[in-house]
């Protein structure tokens, strides 16, 4: 028999954007469908017709593409599976209702949402895990036409099969087992004929021949009652994973009190696609190597033996270190034109290349790029009362022997720096701190040598002038 081809999906709900838990989850799915040469498809789960949007539709498949994660199979780029949104899909899911009221593994349920919460309630007071008690499953064809022809419009509910177990082996947390009894008889078909998750999403994995479904831990208790509906239909199951939640640091449910944002933010903000990958891929998966990796490294390296099952914490400081690791990483294009149109307008021509070479080590996202422009190249340099302190702890002396040092040497600070140590008898923190702070008003920063090359010998004169009339 030929082998079954290897297929993931990302299937979000557009009711919002796309934030850092749905996005892991879409891109170990990516990177293990990339990683085995197989297919990563999008499925738009857009049942919820009052808060799905074609905006929020739109703007996610921006973030996937952003992010470096197309689809192979899914909307605009289309297959042999579609529709690729469920909405357009109810055609699928009738005829699937039909063969299971034919076979009378589903029947109508006439049961109120009143009459359902207080069973619920009495349930929960004795002890016992809710669960439908299957009150409409007994019903006579007379006792169904009777409740019909009060006008009560019924629900769909799945015939769960007494005393028996399911069983599979989740690819991430092992061997898993559940009693039925304890499932209850659930919906599979609202009141106003639309499927909910449980049924849909296991009618389009089945028809949509994907091979492993790896979701979060959260859906695990849905897996037993998903098998069985593909078991009632004779339609394939596919593998199930169930990967760990994010945490924030506290233990809690991640949220943005603990630094989470959606895509969109973390685009606006500055943040390189290649650093959030590198965060996103090793929270609640372990690489051998701890260094900074392509998406197609990220891939090959990817197994779900190295998946944890115990939950991730999200770490914001650990998101800003690989966020620096891709401004280091990136090419000079790429981060000039990161850096954005202030910076632009700030660094001459000529000295772009200089530029970027210098403020590398000491940007992490764009503003911090127009930052040392500014310092770099506005005219208007106002010295902190903190500096001007240093300024003057230097002493008037130190500042001439620094003009003349470039009057004669450059913008060499190796020589500007053997010169002062000669004349003054300056070294260390005496040497760099006033220096710095005269041609930068930070004392942290660039390194000096570099600095002073991309200032130049005539702006260096002039800023050490000014700071001379500071002390």
């Amino acid at each position: 028999m030929p082998k079954t081809p290897i297929k993931l999906r990302f299937s979000p709900s557009p009711t919002g954007l796309i934030h850092l838990g749905n996005t892991r989850t879409a891109l170990f799915n990516a990177l293990y469908s990339h990683g085995v040469n197989g297919v990563f498809m999008l499925r738009i789960e857009d049942t919820d017709k009052t808060r799905s949007t074609d905006e929020f539709t739109e703007q996610l498949q921006q973030d996937l593409l952003w992010l470096g994660l197309p689809w192979q199979e899914g909307p605009k780029v289309g297959g042999d599976n579609g529709p690729y949104w469920q909405s357009q899909r109810q055609h699928v899911y009738n005829a699937y209702y039909q063969v299971l009221e034919e076979k009378n593994l589903a029947y109508p349920c006439f049961c109120s949402e009143t009459q359902l919460a207080v069973n619920r309630k009495v349930q929960l007071a004795s002890g016992k895990p809710p669960r439908y008690a299957g009150t409409c499953r007994h019903l006579t064809a007379a006792q169904r036409a009777e409740k019909l022809a009060e006008g009560i419009v019924p629900t769909l509910r799945f015939h769960v099969p007494e005393n028996q177990f399911v069983e599979f082996v989740d690819f991430v947390k092992g061997p898993q087992r559940f009693n039925t009894e304890d499932l209850g008889d659930f919906i599979i078909r609202r009141a106003d004929g639309t499927a909910p998750f449980m049924y849909c999403n296991a009618i389009d994995d089945a028809t949509m021949k994907v091979s492993h479904v790896m979701r979060g831990e959260d859906h695990l208790t849905n897996t037993p009652r998903q098998i069985l509906i593909l078991q009632a239909l004779h339609l394939p199951v596919p593998q199930y994973g169930h990967i760990s939640l994010i945490l924030g640091h506290d233990g809690s449910p991640l949220s943005k009190r603990h630094g989470s944002r959606s895509v969109y933010e973390l685009r606006q903000e500055g943040f390189f696609p290649i650093g959030v990958i590198n965060y996103l891929a090793r929270l609640g998966h372990s690489y051998e190597e701890n260094h900074f990796m392509s998406l197609d490294e990220l891939s090959k390296k990817f197994s779900f033996e190295r998946l944890s099952r115990s939950p991730a914490r999200f770490d914001a400081e650990q998101l800003l270190y690989w966020q620096k690791e891709a401004v280091i990483a990136s090419n000079d294009e790429t981060l000039w034109h990161w850096m954005g149109i202030e910076v632009h307008s700030l660094v001459p021509v000529e000295k772009k290349q200089q530029f970027i070479e210098t403020v590398r080590p000491n940007v992490t996202f764009p503003q911090d790029a127009v930052h040392w422009a500014q310092v770099f190249f506005d005219e208007h340099l106002e010295y902190s009362d903190a500096n001007l302190a240093i300024l003057k702890n230097a002493g008037k002396q130190f500042f001439e022997e620094t003009i003349k040092a470039v009057d004669t040497k450059g913008a060499d600070f190796a020589a500007i720096s053997d010169h002062l140590k000669q004349t003054l008898g300056v070294k260390g923190k005496a040497l760099f701190q006033p220096l710095r702070v005269a041609l930068s008003n930070e004392e942290h920063g660039p390194e000096m040598s570099k600095l002073v090359s991309l200032l130049g010998e005539e702006l260096l004169i002039k800023r050490l002038h000014i700071a001379m009339k500071k002390v």
